[in-house]
């Protein structure tokens, strides 16, 4: 059975600095691509950033220049390093993966869920 675990979710001030990680176990992604989607309280889940599997990335604008989607996958662990960060971007932080290697911004084109990671900026 395929899990995604997340982690390094937690409480920062504005401008502050998080390092999500999300572990996949019960099946090997290095040949998948994976995201990463947020959502905040009444509001849809959103598209993130994601990466192929072969490297290449994409990001939301309201991320781009200050986060950075990485994988490892020697140890199948998809990465997001935020800087920056902003009162906004206060949501609840979900890994996927999807059965095909290129990548998708779209939530229903992902296959495999964590349970979700608490990111809070205070400002």
């Amino acid at each position: 059975q395929v899990q995604m675990v997340e982690s390094g979710g937690g409480l920062v001030q504005a401008g502050g600095s998080l390092r999500l990680s999300c572990a996949a176990s019960g099946r090997t992604f290095s040949r998948n691509a994976m995201a990463w989607f947020r959502q905040a309280p009444g509001q849809e889940r959103e598209f993130v950033a994601a990466i192929s599997w072969s490297g290449g990335t994409s990001y939301a604008d309201s991320v781009k220049g200050r986060f950075t989607i990485s994988r490892d996958n020697a140890k199948n662990t998809v990465y997001l390093q935020m800087n920056s960060l902003k009162p906004e971007d206060t949501a609840v932080y979900y890994c996927a993966a999807r059965t095909l290697p290129s990548m998708s911004i779209y939530v229903s084109s992902y296959n495999y869920w964590g349970q979700g990671t608490q990111v809070t900026v205070s400002s």
